[in-house]
């Protein structure tokens, strides 16, 4: 059975994610500049780890006061399959992105987290013996020498167990009117912490489902929510739909999930969006089912995390 919220329909479905572990850096730089330079940096080509390696985006802004080191900041978190594949998906990221930026330095976001990954530990390698450390209470730094003074980096950096995959899927009569809905959602969605939107801007136009007929490839298009194909397969789309983009969310754990989910589909409400949905597997392949129907009546779905 669908629910109706004003002109748009809620599909009686859910979305289906997946447990992935992740870690939270806490990048610092002397100014916004800089700063976004190397958040911009650490973050590209992190949107699936189908083809990449993390899935990476920015949380939140750290203001300097809050900083480790008393300058500007924002809060990264990067999404692996594996403790092995994330650590060096970390360690690459912050050698090629950050330690490359100007000004930079990277701190331990997840510091009461009980399993901890290298970071410092090995990029200060690159130091090639001039590298120095210093011991504040148990959280080691090293001090790796640059051509504009050191960087900064923190030993190590905590791992959690979060959750990626979390989706709705925004079905709207025209492009002008999805593309509004989009960005509705996803400038609601990061309010909040706890979350990121690994896709570019937060969307993703090439929705996908598993498997294909060409052997050998992981993944392929979603043929059941492609306009173009409507008449010449099954489809899923509500019958004024011409157009579908899909929010993909990763959190630190399902009440994150679900608040941003809540959030997102509440802010993408407006003229034009015929339908909401979800992208699931059957429900067997992700541990994790977000319900639109549940998700939208949780009272404190759309609370900050």
């Amino acid at each position: 059975m669908s629910m109706t919220i004003g002109n748009t329909t809620i599909d009686e479905t859910f979305a289906e994610a997946f447990r992935m572990v992740y870690s939270r850096l806490i990048i610092t730089a002397v100014d916004e500049y800089w700063l976004g330079a190397a958040v911009g940096a650490i973050s590209g080509y992190g949107t699936s780890v189908i083809g990449c390696d993390a899935e990476v985006g920015h949380e939140y802004n750290v203001l300097p006061e809050e900083s480790p080191d008393g300058r500007p900041g924002v809060a990264i978190l990067l999404f692996g399959f594996s403790q092995d594949r994330l650590e060096k998906a970390v360690i690459n990221r912050v050698a090629q992105a950050v330690m490359t930026c100007p000004s930079t330095a990277a701190f331990n976001g997840l510091l009461s987290a009980p399993v901890q990954m290298r970071l410092g530990d090995q990029l200060r390698f690159f130091g090639d013996g001039y590298q120095t450390s210093k011991l504040v209470g148990e959280r080691r730094f090293w001090r790796i020498p640059v051509m504009d003074g050191e960087f900064i980096v923190e030993g190590t950096v905590g791992l959690g167990k979060g959750i990626a995959g979390g989706n709705f899927l925004i079905q709207s009569e025209t492009e002008r009117d999805g593309l509004g809905a989009a960005r509705r959602a996803v400038t609601a969605i990061r309010q909040l912490t706890g979350v990121i939107l690994p896709f570019p801007g937060g969307v993703v136009r090439s929705g996908s489902k598993v498997g294909s007929k060409y052997t050998g490839l992981k993944a392929s298009t979603n043929h059941e929510y492609c306009p173009t194909l409507r008449n010449r397969t099954e489809t899923k789309l509500a019958a004024k739909a011409d157009v579908v983009h899909e929010i993909v969310i990763n959190g630190v754990d399902e009440r994150s999930v679900r608040a941003a989910m809540a959030c997102g589909i509440r802010a993408s409400l407006g003229s034009g969006v015929v339908a909401i949905s979800a992208g699931n597997y059957g429900g067997k392949l992700g541990k994790f089912h977000f319900y639109l129907h549940d998700v939208l009546g949780d009272e404190d779905a759309d609370l900050p995390a």
